[in-house]
């Protein structure tokens, strides 16, 4: 068996064990947060210093948030909104009826 072949086992059995879709979806969304808040700050010429400084957070913080390695509170969201002149929004939407 092929190296990518195992690996794409394991991956398969991960993503079956109860709990994993959620994680993932999780990882994934606090990820696009972070990439979005990063091109955001960048766009303004600031550091994460900067940042962090009118958010009323640390420099670490935001650095764990740009790399997607937390998730965030609603008022930590608000707080890097208000920083970077932005609004958060939360949608709960409907999914589309099994065909």
């Amino acid at each position: 068996m092929s190296e990518q072949g195992s690996w794409r086992e394991l991956r398969d059995r991960r993503m079956a064990e109860p709990g994993a879709a959620e994680a993932y979806e999780a990882a994934r969304i606090a990820y696009e947060l972070g990439r979005t808040v990063r091109t955001m700050r960048e766009g303004r010429g600031w550091s994460q210093s900067d940042l962090a400084r009118e958010a009323g957070m640390t420099q670490s913080a935001v650095a764990r948030f740009e790399a997607g390695g937390t998730i965030p509170t609603l008022p930590v969201l608000e707080r890097l909104a208000r920083a970077l002149d932005a609004d958060v929004e939360v949608r709960l939407t409907p999914k589309a009826p099994a065909a």
